[in-house]
């Protein structure tokens, strides 16, 4: 027997060509192959249903929904360019799809080339490791969940799209070292500071791409013992990593969105008043004059220059 048969397949062709053309609009999508990815790959099998905000909390919408209208409503909303809650618990949000043109500009900034390997940490729904099993060939990527429902749920979505990369059940803080080394890293999850094991993992000159704070900071790593870079321009909220590195930082109060960028970058090291008057004097900078440097046992958060006067001690690290 074979798979079984996709009834949303032709609706959901055509909603995945709506979904590419917004993402090229927001000139994320340069790269052939990674068009290629988006236009082929079926998130609707990744999010067989998800949550939406609701008058009494959250509403499931689901694909075997036996109103017609309400699953024509839950295939447009597989496809729109929005974050989808895909998992709940106790009215928490557990789980969640990140933004397609997100991820494009994750995949983008993640620079991959034919070989290489890819470890992903937070397997969420499967979909994110299906576009660079589409890119890259299901050997080279491996994907780490600390939930074994989600892992199982990723590895099941995987297959139904015809896709078998490694799913491993584990603390995606310790990485996977027995399929290391790693080319490239992406998470699609908050990490208050770089997980030292990611860093053993990685080939030299590996990038490692990673939400921190509500920026995304991409990392070059030189060895074991030395990695550095600079956050992206986009703001990016994820859902946090759970396990031994699973705090992130308080992102403070609603206001400027790059203050409480900052604010965030620089967890303990300053109070709100001295973070506020620092980012002022400084003219309210953009996210990429932050970078984060990992120099042996120490990281640490800078503006402008890793060596310079402003730099501040990763919390969590």
């Amino acid at each position: 027997m074979g798979e079984p048969r996709d009834e949303f397949a032709e609706a959901g062709a055509r909603e995945r060509r709506a979904l590419v053309r917004v993402i090229e609009a927001d000139g994320e999508l340069t790269d052939p192959a990674w068009r290629d990815a988006f236009a082929e790959v079926p998130r609707h099998l990744f999010v067989p249903y998800y949550y939406v905000p609701g008058t009494g909390g959250y509403e499931r919408l689901w694909s075997g929904d036996p109103d017609p209208a309400r699953r024509d409503q839950w295939l447009r909303g597989a496809y729109e360019d929005t974050a989808i809650a895909t998992r709940v618990r106790d009215g928490d949000l557990v789980s969640s799809a990140s933004q397609p043109s997100l991820m494009a500009l994750m995949l983008r900034a993640l620079d991959v080339r034919d070989g290489h390997r890819v470890l992903e940490i937070g397997a969420g729904t499967g979909y994110h490791a299906a576009l660079l099993c589409h890119r890259l060939g299901e050997e080279h990527v491996t994907t780490v969940d600390l939930d074994e429902e989600i892992a199982e749920s990723a590895r099941t979505h995987l297959a139904a799209a015809g896709y078998r990369p490694a799913v491993i059940a584990a603390d995606g803080a310790r990485g996977c070292p027995e399929r290391a080394p790693y080319d490239r890293i992406v998470a699609t999850c908050a990490v208050p500071s770089v997980p030292y094991p990611w860093l053993a993992q990685c080939a030299a000159g590996a990038l490692v791409v990673t939400p921190l704070s509500t920026g995304l900071l991409r990392l070059r790593v030189d060895d074991v013992t030395h990695a550095e870079g600079r956050f992206l321009e986009t703001s990016a909220y994820f859902v946090a990593l759970r396990g031994v590195a699973g705090r992130v930082p308080r992102h403070g109060p609603a206001g400027d969105e790059r203050f409480r960028f900052f604010w965030g970058l620089v967890d303990r090291a300053l109070d709100r008043n001295e973070a506020l008057s620092l980012w002022l004097r400084e003219g309210r900078p953009e996210r990429e004059r932050f970078g984060v440097t990992v120099g042996g046992d120490r990281q640490w958060a800078w503006l402008d220059d890793p060596e310079g006067p402003y730099a501040w001690p990763l919390a969590g690290a």
